[in-house]
Order: structure tokens, then sequence, then C-alpha cells
């Protein structure tokens, strides 16, 4: 028989007040006991899942590839949809809330390691190492060089992060 909801003291809840029982998934892998708590995709596209507890899930996502038997195009797409799919939750922590929010200076510290300046670097001094750099390591001079682009990317953001003060 359940235990009721006021069983300890103080008692919350009237006398004779009973609780339903809760039903507990167990976890999928075979012969484990533990609630299963974490659900892990049959397949790719497959909306079915396992349900396994932590320590199965963990196991079973090791070695899982999304992307597995994908041609290039097929694999693209879904990563973009992934992307667009959980791209609000980027910003939904509770201590990420603007530039004054948690890890903030450590971006600011990155930023200035980025654009090779000082911490104490003025204005004037951060745009002019960003468009020396975004100039160097731009697409367009650079064609074909994945290093240079991904570089180009790494000024642009850290100039983002130093003007949006």
């Amino acid at each position: 028989m359940p235990r009721s909801k006021s069983w300890g003291f103080p008692r919350w809840d009237g006398y004779h007040v009973e609780r339903e029982p809760v039903s507990v998934r167990l976890c999928d892998y075979d012969g484990c006991d533990e609630p299963g708590d974490f659900p892990a995709p049959k397949a790719p596209d497959s909306p079915e899942k396992w349900h396994f507890c932590q320590r199965h899930v963990a196991e079973y996502n090791q070695n899982w590839n999304y992307f597995a038997g994908r041609n290039k195009a097929d694999a693209f797409r879904r990563a973009q949809e992934e992307a667009r799919a959980s791209a609000g939750y980027k910003t939904s922590g509770a201590y990420n809330t603007g530039p004054e929010s948690y890890g903030a200076d450590q971006r600011r510290a990155d930023a200035f390691e980025v654009l090779e300046l000082d911490d104490d670097a003025t204005q004037a001094e951060i745009k002019s190492a960003y468009r020396s750099l975004a100039k160097r390591y731009h697409p367009d001079t650079n064609r074909g060089d994945k290093q240079a682009a991904i570089k180009f990317q790494q000024v642009t953001a850290a100039y983002q992060v130093l003007v949006a003060r």
C-alpha cells in the first residue's frame, strides 16, 4: 500500500489522504532495474525512443552518430535543422541575460586575446586591430583556406563582443 502524502510531521493535508502509486518506467537495457529517465533515439529521424538509466544512456550514446549512412547534403540539412531547433537554448540559461551576465568577463578576455590586444585597449585600437586581422584572414583574400575562414569568424565574433559594451 502506498504511503500517504502526509506521513510525517507536520501534516499538510487532512488525515486519511492517500496518494496514487507512481508508475516508473524501467531502463530498456536488458537486465537493468534502474528508472529509465533518459530517452535515446532508436534510429535517425525516428520518433521512437529507448529509455535508459544514466549509465546505460551514456554507453548507448558513446558511439551514436546521427549522420551515419547519409550523404553530405542530407547530413548538412540535418545539422542545420538541429542547430535551428536548439538555437533558443543558447541564451536561455539562468545567468545569460546580456553582456553583464555570468561569463562576460571571460568572453571579453578571450576577445582581447583573439584580437591580439591588451585588456586596456581603446575603442580605436580595437577597431584598428579588427580591421587589419579581418583583412588578413578574409575568405575573399584566402580562397580555399579553411583555417583562415575560421580565424576570420573568430576575429569577427571577438570584435562583436568588445563593441557590445
